[in-house]
């Protein structure tokens, strides 16, 4: 592994690695070696599972899930539709480590 544990980071030094990797994935991908591309992969993958450890209930917007990517698509005119209240609760997890994976939501 390169870098530090991430479990040893505090959460400013954990969110500035992570901004730094979200920066460079592009680049790694497209002109990476395939050592290279493992090795950012990891890292990643260590970095967000840090950050979702820690951060277990963060906010999810209603707008960045399934029901509200379908709800703006059936709105006119890409209007808003989400009522006040309504779509997901915030600090709902959801994704790879939240309870709404593989299918759900």
């Amino acid at each position: 592994m390169t870098g530090v544990d991430p479990d040893r980071l505090d959460d400013q030094q954990l969110m500035k690695e992570l901004e730094t990797i979200h920066r460079t994935r592009h680049d790694t991908l497209l002109y990476g070696s395939n050592d290279a591309l493992r090795a950012h992969n990891d890292r990643m993958a260590r970095l967000e599972g840090e950050y979702l450890r820690r951060n277990p209930r963060r906010f999810v917007a209603p707008g960045r899930t399934r029901e509200g990517a379908r709800e703006r698509a059936a709105a006119p005119d890409g209007a808003r539709r989400t009522p006040a209240g309504r779509g997901r609760e915030a600090g709902t997890p959801v994704g790879k480590w939240g309870r709404e994976s593989a299918g759900g939501g």
